[in-house]
């Protein structure tokens, strides 16, 4: 399969080694500098740029006919515009906030967790989230989707960044040099608290799911997430 990389920084390059160890060549390699020229060559697009960026590139994939798994965060305002804009040009498409097998999992746990505690009102709710310094939006896509997962099955309505005594659901955002990303649920009342976490170790697992979803999205039409790739 030929692979177009929109987006070579540190999570291209582990993706490119990682698509090219299951067999697939890369055809473009593109930086925010760069031209989409090979983009037309590409049975499949991986996109891990920045969130400037991240429009153009799948707008540019859909023109061209080319599916495209995005795992670049910090755009969503325009996500129904380009959910819009495959289905008019019959194209294929995954966004993920995170394509790590292990998160997938914690998104479904994070939920299941937050069901089962709407029936304890005395525990009050709260996440955590640790990146490294050069992650560019405050908080992670990871995050979002945790907070999402949470305010379905609660009382909160919006997620803040400030600790406030509102009804608010609290993300604390930390930034520490070389922390590929962790992330925590608290639920906290008196008398103890329950929490569960996942910690990356490294970006291979982010790269890896990204491949995947990249090999699952490539002969199919529409739009899916990495729950219909897990058949979560």
């Amino acid at each position: 399969m030929k692979i177009a990389l929109l987006g070579y920084g540190k999570m291209g390059k582990v993706i490119e080694r990682i698509a090219q160890e299951r067999g697939h060549s890369i055809v473009l390699r593109k930086s925010s500098n760069s031209s989409f020229e090979g983009l037309e060559q590409a049975d499949v697009a991986i996109d891990f740029s920045i969130p400037d960026s991240a429009v153009e590139n799948i707008t540019t994939c859909f023109e061209l006919g080319i599916p495209v798994v995005s795992g670049t965060t910090g755009w969503l305002s325009e996500y129904d515009n380009m959910v819009q804009l495959c289905e008019a040009k019959q194209g294929a498409f995954i966004y993920g906030s995170n394509f790590s097998l292990g998160v997938n999992l914690f998104f479904e746990l994070n939920a299941y967790l937050a069901k089962m505690m709407t029936k304890f009102d005395q525990y009050k709710v709260s996440l955590e989230e640790i990146h490294h310094t050069q992650k560019l939006d405050k908080p992670s896509g990871t995050a979002i989707t945790l907070a999402q997962g949470v305010m379905e099955h609660s009382g909160h309505a919006h997620w803040t960044l400030e600790n406030s005594n509102t009804n608010d659901l609290f993300i604390d955002v930390k930034r520490i040099e070389n922390v590929p990303g962790t992330h925590h649920i608290y639920y906290t009342s008196a008398v103890d608290t329950i929490a569960i976490s996942h910690t990356a170790h490294n970006r291979e697992g982010f790269a890896l799911g990204a491949v995947i979803a990249a090999e699952w999205l490539a002969p199919r039409k529409g739009v899916y997430t990495m729950k219909d790739v897990l058949e979560l």
